[in-house]
């Protein structure tokens, strides 16, 4: 099977931009797309991940590949994996880890399980998935790489922005992220306009201009 391991990535200093941003603001200016499901999370607190997606459907049970999505991986790609959803076998441990991490790769996003949890974290690879199980899987059935798939029920296409933190993941396609920042950047701006305004004394009420629709329902 012909893999285009060469797909456009976006360029890194809209990568760097995102870094600075939150998944949550990133989601909201996203019009409210692109976020994975709450069963989608760090596997510790604080991890974060931000990076062209490199992507994966793996067949439930076995990893050949993702063995073999680390061999053509990028420097600062993320590993965005349709495992899905199984969770009775791990796809991925801190041998992958290992290899992921001296080839550049940012993080792992899988709909699915790991293993080696607390070695992941002691390594520093970020990792965003169901959870861990320590049984192993099989290495034998084919599966795509570097082509669109459908992760925890969202699109996500090579080259595609992904950005993870303790709120969870999100997915930014490759052509709507120029905007999408721009978006997030008057976002932030404008709740820290609204951080001041809290502090000199408005309430949320006031802010959110709720009043009447509270008093509609005798709130006074």
């Amino acid at each position: 099977m012909a893999v285009n391991k060469n797909f456009p990535r976006p360029d890194a200093e809209l990568i760097t931009a995102f870094r600075t941003i939150g998944a949550s603001t990133i989601f909201e200016a996203a019009g409210k797309k692109g976020a994975m499901p709450f069963s989608i999370k760090p596997l510790y607190p604080g991890m974060k991940v931000c990076g062209p997606a490199l992507t994966v459907f793996s067949p439930p049970g076995d990893n050949l590949m993702l063995h073999y999505a680390i061999s053509i991986a990028k420097p600062g790609d993320v590993l965005v994996i349709d495992a899905m959803g199984f969770t009775e076998m791990a796809a991925w441990g801190d041998i992958m880890a290992t290899a992921a991490m001296v080839r550049g790769v940012a993080g792992l996003v899988i709909d699915g399980c790991v293993r080696d949890a607390e070695t992941l974290r002691s390594m520093g690879f970020n990792v965003f998935a169901r959870g861990a199980n320590m049984r192993g899987p099989a290495k034998g059935l084919p599966g795509k790489v570097a082509a669109p798939i459908i992760c925890a029920g969202v699109p996500v296409s090579p080259g595609d922005i992904v950005v993870g933190d303790d709120d969870g993941v999100v997915i930014v396609s490759r052509e709507d992220a120029p905007a999408v920042l721009k978006n997030a950047r008057k976002r932030d701006a404008d709740e820290d306009a609204k951080r001041r305004e809290i502090r000199g004394g408005k309430t949320t009420v006031e802010l959110l201009g709720v009043g009447d629709l509270l008093k509609s329902m005798g709130f006074d």
